[in-house]
């Protein structure tokens, strides 16, 4: 009976977690607003002790700000937190494909990223590509980055790299859907393509540097692609999250 409790609670936990992050995402809840305990039962309609945890949850992953006089706040970041987890994240995914390289990988460990790299070309066929296109973008890519990472047969390495996607941004297709706005939107995908195509090479051919060094300048790829987003806000409805970032020129 007990144990039912608890799972109940971390259940209502997380949805009450997920719920919250879905309101500082979107942009219903502003940088600067604040949250107090009773208006989060209320959004999300869990009970107390959850929402409390979920609170404290969303503060670990830096989404909230504790208020010292009771309460959290959203948290507005700065273009430089967002560069530096992306860095962190592309420094954790290097190390992730040199162990795949350096450990070996079999052509039927790797068939499922060949597969992501196959599909994601079709997409990027289209010209101009869809909203729809680059929303099957984000998913594929998400795919493959996650598959790379299993490829290091490494779990310590494999929980920081989660970790470091769970930072405010820095997934890997953080900001893709705000790229699709861009005048280059398809040239940064089709770069970002030839980064998987490159790595898969250097993987296979048991280069671990190769593979390492791809995965990072990969991170910078997308940190460039945050500077250029954040130049372009023009359409926040494709990324309301971007509102919590402040530009160098705020």
């Amino acid at each position: 009976m007990a144990e039912r409790e608890v799972d109940r609670s971390v259940s209502q936990t997380v949805k009450a977690q997920l719920a919250l992050r879905d309101q500082i995402l979107s942009g219903a809840l502003r940088p600067g607003e604040r949250i107090s305990e009773l208006q989060a039962v209320e959004t999300t309609g869990a009970s107390r002790t959850p929402v409390r945890m979920a609170l404290v949850r969303l503060e670990e992953e830096g989404l909230l700000e504790a208020i010292p006089s009771g309460g959290f706040m959203v948290k507005a970041f700065s273009e430089r937190d967002i560069s530096d987890s992306i860095e962190l994240r592309g420094t954790l995914e290097g190390l992730a494909a040199r162990f795949a390289a350096e450990r070996g990988v079999s052509a039927r460990e790797l068939e499922p990223l060949k597969e992501c790299l196959a599909a994601i070309d079709e997409l990027l066929r289209q010209v101009p590509i869809s909203i729809e296109a680059f929303s099957s973008y984000v998913t594929l890519n998400a795919r493959f980055h996650a598959l790379l990472t299993e490829l290091s047969r490494s779990p310590p390495l494999i929980r920081q790299i989660d970790r470091a996607s769970a930072l405010p941004f820095a997934s890997p297709s953080g900001f893709v859907m705000a790229q699709s706005a861009l005048p280059e939107a398809q040239q940064i995908l089709i770069i970002a393509q030839d980064h998987h195509r490159v790595v898969i090479d250097a993987i296979e051919n048991r280069e671990g540097a190769r593979a390492e060094a791809i995965m990072r300048e990969h991170a910078r790829l997308a940190v460039r692609n945050l500077r250029l987003a954040l130049r372009n806000r023009t359409h926040l409805d494709l990324l309301p999250a971007l509102a919590l970032i402040k530009s160098a020129t705020d």
